[in-house]
């Protein structure tokens, strides 16, 4: 394809304005396919990032969807009507405490919202909303709000959804406001770290949880435990609340994991392994461990939880669960950008499946109970 462009248009949107015309004339139908970003590049002499921009930007006013795995298509009709695309999306909070986002459960969100903003040509940056609730001043720019499970004043999005904001929760939910969200399950992770211990043939597993009692625990440990009693309960395995170790804190700290090794190591009938809810609660009972005399793992294996960076150099290195939040951040962004695109607010949701990193925290348990 010749382009014949003389005045100062954006390429991506002399793409979407050619596009456009050929709807006009007809060159182009409903449900026509379009050619790939990477086809379109090469026929307007641009770079694919331009190409991915305009594809996306046509999604944004309607004019044009897609199939996943299939390609762009061209809609039944236009949609002059339609919200403006969004150009930037904003990863949105209310943290007092930045340094929490060196956490690989941020970090790793980031790369994921960073990746698909990349693709398609979109800008990414972190906004703090404050004490005043201020959102970015771009009212057709995507949000990825991260709330907090106690201050959090919730009559604001219902303003913000009357604003007609585009908004995607992360990490925390409110179903009953129809707003879309992504979260981890942290059931299945639980699960997925008792089962690793039982198919080393384990069948005593202590866990160390934070919060004030087992029935005032977070949603996250909450959701953790449920995980533990159900990969258990498959294995007709009774649950034993003498197993359960709960260390009070307001942050997950080594001292904490420290402190409910011993308590579990104390018993008169010790567990064989332990599952700590958190890399930093495990790292601290690899410390009671060494302290105490106590090998990891030809006596006991030790779990964790957040795959941390330290996790992998923990001597020995800590088996853990990783929440995957990269997929979580990717997902947040897809929502926004392709299926949300008539502006209206309806509940979607995904759960983002974390996934194993087994390491040598963890083997086979002595004796005779060894694996199936």
């Amino acid at each position: 394809m010749v382009t014949d462009k003389s005045d100062k248009t954006p390429m991506y949107r002399y793409i979407m304005n050619d596009i456009k015309r050929k709807i006009e004339n007809g060159e182009l139908k409903a449900h026509d396919p379009l050619p790939t970003q990477i086809d379109l590049a090469k026929a307007y002499h641009t770079s694919e990032i331009t190409s991915r921009r305009a594809l996306s930007d046509l999604v944004q006013e309607g004019i044009v969807y897609r199939i996943r795995g299939k390609g762009s298509f061209i809609q039944e009709t236009g949609a002059s009507d339609s919200p403006k695309p969004i150009r930037t999306i904003f990863f949105v909070h209310q943290l007092s405490d930045i340094g929490a986002f060196n956490h690989p459960f941020f970090t790793d969100m980031f790369d994921g919202l960073k990746s698909v903003c990349e693709k398609n040509g979109i800008a990414f940056h972190i906004w703090d909303i404050g004490e005043h609730y201020v959102l970015p001043p771009d009212p057709y720019a995507g949000i990825v709000l991260l709330t907090t499970k106690d201050s959090f004043d919730q009559s604001h999005l219902g303003l913000w959804q009357q604003e007609k904001r585009r908004i995607v929760t992360v990490h925390f939910y409110y179903p009953h406001l129809g707003i879309p969200y992504v979260i981890v399950d942290n059931l299945t992770g639980g699960y997925l770290a008792t089962q690793h211990l039982l198919s080393l043939g384990h069948r005593r597993i202590g866990v160390i949880l934070t919060g004030s009692s087992i029935l005032e625990l977070n949603q996250e440990f909450s959701l953790r435990l449920q995980g533990y009693r159900l990969a258990l309960s498959q294995r007709q395995i009774p649950f034993d609340a003498e197993l359960v170790a709960i260390m009070s804190g307001e942050n997950e700290q080594a001292g904490m994991g420290s402190a409910g090794f011993r308590q579990l190591m104390a018993l008169s009938d010790p567990p064989t392994a332990i599952f700590a809810t958190s890399d930093l609660k495990a790292i601290g009972a690899l410390n009671a461990a060494m302290e105490m005399g106590v090998q990891v793992p030809e006596e006991v294996s030790v779990m964790g939880y957040d795959d941390v960076q330290i996790s992998g150099y923990a001597y020995p290195p800590l088996s853990t669960i990783n929440q995957n939040t990269f997929k979580m951040g990717e997902r947040a962004a897809q929502i926004l950008l392709f299926e949300l695109a008539d502006g209206e607010n309806r509940l979607l949701k995904d759960e983002i499946v974390p996934y194993l990193v087994a390491r040598q925290s963890t083997g086979p348990v002595r004796g005779a109970d060894r694996p199936e």
